[in-house]
This record gives structure tokens, sequence and C-alpha cells, in this order.
């Protein structure tokens, strides 16, 4: 039998947004590298931004227990911890194009949608794998995910058809991996943390921050596959692999 439960989801370090505004949410994707146990995220591949933020989030995660029959009548039979099931998870995303002019939702649901389908790198390698997900909120990162489902629900069309607004419901499940420092009741599988890019920042002012050393700026562009360092967008989220994890300065 399973209990369930929800679970917290893991703090990145962040602070609010700058200037105090709100942060928005977005669903950072990422390429998957596939392990023994599953998965891990590579390098980043986009982000889906939220139009607006979600009004709620369900998070579940369900311990298995197992009672063995008992020939006592008047005594319960002992019970045996058997494992854990993947945490999941399942939002409302919400788009409405319906202020701009010739303005469509298309896009950003086929941007979900595209996270039920294999990457076409994994197909040239023969290890079809969809992208990875991680629902990034301020100072909140989820854990490692992919996308199960999406139901996408139009409400509202132009005279000529297209959807200009839509009600997408979105469910992700954790990705079981090699976990390092796991935290039980975080649902992470990885020491990884997450940094989001604010002005003023530079690799080698965020490889100071994380690791007290500017010099790993380095290993910090590879872990992202950042091939022009000076470009950082504001608003990029960035992979921070635990030290040990990263590759000697070169």
């Amino acid at each position: 039998m399973a209990s369930g439960g929800a679970v917290a989801l893991t703090s990145a370090g962040a602070g609010p947004a700058a200037g105090g505004s709100t942060a928005r949410a977005t669903l950072d994707v990422y390429n998957a590298k596939p392990t023994q146990k599953g998965a891990e995220i590579s390098s980043p591949r986009g982000q889906i931004q939220f139009q607006f933020n979600p009004k709620e989030l369900s998070i579940q995660k369900s311990a298995k227990w197992e009672r063995k029959p008992s020939r006592n009548a008047r005594k319960a039979s002992p019970i045996e911890f058997s494992g854990a099931d993947p945490c999941k998870l399942t939002l409302e995303m919400f788009f409405d194009a319906s202020d701009s002019e010739n303005g469509s939702v298309v896009g950003p649901i086929e941007d979900l949608f595209s996270c039920c389908v294999p990457t076409d790198d994994t197909r040239i390698n023969k290890k079809a794998m969809p992208p990875l997900v991680r629902l990034n909120w301020g100072a909140i990162v989820s854990f490692t995910a992919f996308v199960t489902s999406v139901q996408a629900k139009y409400t509202l069309f132009a005279p000529d058809g297209t959807p200009i607004r839509a009600t997408c419901s979105v469910s992700l499940e954790e990705m079981p991996s090699d976990p390092a420092g796991q935290n039980p009741t975080s649902g992470a599988l990885s020491a990884q943390a997450v940094h989001r890019v604010i002005s003023g920042d530079s690799l080698a002012s965020i490889a100071y921050a994380e690791y007290g050393d500017p010099s790993l700026w380095r290993p910090l562009a590879w872990a992202n596959g950042i091939d022009d360092p000076i470009r950082l967008p504001v608003g990029a989220t960035l992979i921070v692999p635990a030290a040990h994890e990263l590759p000697p300065p070169g």
C-alpha cells in the first residue's frame, strides 16, 4: 500500500526579483543525458515563460509500505518500507493574447507539447528521449522532471480562427538519476543549484559568489553549454553544479 504527502520545493538560494518586482515563473527546459537509473539534465534548451504566475501547485510524494500476512488474528502483521514513488507535480498555465494585434497562443503551447517528444539529438544517437524540465519561480526550483502530459483547452478565438486564449494543464514527474547529496524532503536528485541571471552578472562574478573562486567561470560556462561568456541574458537560468562536479579550469 502507499501513503501520499505534499513535498516542498527546493530553494535555489536566490532572492526576490531585482527592484522588488514580482518574480515570473518559468519552465526551464534542458537536454537530457541518459544515466543508469534514468536521465539527468545537460545543456539548457530554453524557457517557457508563464504569462501569469500559477495560482496553485499540486505536489505529491508517496511512500510504499508492505504488510505480510499474519497467522495471529489478534496482532497486526509487521510492516516494512519498500521504497518511494517519484514526486509528481501538476499545475495550470494560462495564456492570453487577446490584447495583442495579430496575437496567438499557439507558440508557447507548441513548446509545451514539444516537451513530450524526443529531441532531434537523441533521435540521431538512437536513444530517443524528450527534454527534461524544472519549474523555476524566484527562489524556488523544482526537482528535475519529465513532462507526462499536456492538455490544452482553447477558450477564445480571433475572427480568423486563431486561438488567442488557452489554459494548459501540465503534469510533471520526477526523473530518477544517480543521486548526489539528495534532500529527502525536496525530491531534488542532485546537489546542483540554479542561478537566475540579474543585471550586472558575469560568469566570473557568479563563480565567485557560488564557489569563492572567479577562475571557475570557464567550468561554469562548460556546464551550461555557453559559447559566448560575455553575453548573459538577464533572466536566464544557469545550472550551478557542486564544486566537485566541475571540470578543472582550463
